[in-house]
């Protein structure tokens, strides 16, 4: 019987790869279960988790009613024009690289179609919804700009 060469590497391999992924896999003690949907690992965080109880889901339903609206655009509107898409891409490059935006802020939607940009989304305060549109109406091609940003009162 003939040996292929490298036959016992790669049944190293496969054995030491089946130990790493048990060792992984084993992340609580033996004989204990998880019940109702708790996935703490460590026994600390069962108690971490019970004093600090996660906050009320958000309620975007107005926000969500308003985005079902068929005049609303959505990013699915973008031009697919080289036009719109450079206007877009320079626009979010601009507000991405911006130091004093906050993270809503770079997040805004940003659409273009036509030439014309409409900006979307949350904002923290009135001067990140200035600072954004005149980013917006500094971009060469730009015809207007159509500011829905909302300044978030949170």
């Amino acid at each position: 019987m003939r040996r292929r060469p490298g036959m016992n590497t790669a049944k190293l391999f496969l054995l030491m790869s089946l130990s790493v992924a048990a060792a992984v896999g084993c992340d609580r003690a033996e004989g204990t279960t998880r019940s109702d949907n708790n996935t703490a690992t460590v026994p600390g965080e069962v108690a971490q988790r019970a004093n600090n109880p996660t906050p009320a889901a958000a309620d975007n339903t107005d926000k969500n009613d308003r985005d079902r609206d068929p005049a609303a655009l959505t990013p699915g509107d973008q031009g697919e024009n080289e036009t719109d898409r450079t206007i877009t891409q320079k626009i979010r490059q601009a507000v991405v690289a911006s130091d004093t935006l906050s993270m809503n802020a770079k997040n805004v939607k940003i659409i273009t179609n036509g030439q014309v940009v409409t900006l979307r989304g949350p904002v923290k305060s009135d001067k990140e919804k200035a600072d954004i549109e005149a980013v917006a109406k500094g971009i060469p091609g730009v015809q207007r700009v159509d500011n829905q940003l909302e300044v978030d009162v949170d």
